[in-house]
């Protein structure tokens, strides 16, 4: 059973030494000279006047969520769209399938008033 699942230990071991490498990396040749113009919030290259913290709506990250969920299902429609033909019915009713799924997530954020603007 260690033959067979050897590889992917191995994999995943690799895996991880590459990410604990790069950062590792990262830090040792990042450099170390903070002095007050680097240390500075950058801002558009203006300084900001007046309370700088300040409460968003939160509601605008939603929006991006959801033109993210939906631009997905774009990557996954057209390659369908493209072999409908060869498909066949399992295809078709797969598909059925994922636009319901992300019509129920679409009227779910439209009845908690998600799509509202303000």
């Amino acid at each position: 059973m260690l033959h067979e699942f050897g590889g992917i230990g191995l994999f995943l071991l690799v895996a991880v030494l590459f990410g604990l490498g790069s950062l590792t990396a990262a830090w040792l040749v990042q450099p170390r000279k903070p002095n007050p113009i680097k240390m500075d919030t950058y801002e558009c290259g203006l300084e900001t006047e007046g309370k700088t913290w300040i409460q968003f709506r939160s509601q605008y990250l939603i929006y991006g969520l959801l033109f993210v969920a939906f631009d997905v299902e774009t990557v996954f429609l057209f390659p369908w769209a493209v072999r409908f033909g060869k498909l066949g019915l399992f295809a078709f009713a797969e598909m059925i399938v994922f636009i319901s799924i992300l019509l129920i997530g679409l009227w779910y954020a439209w009845k908690e008033g998600v799509l509202e603007w303000l």
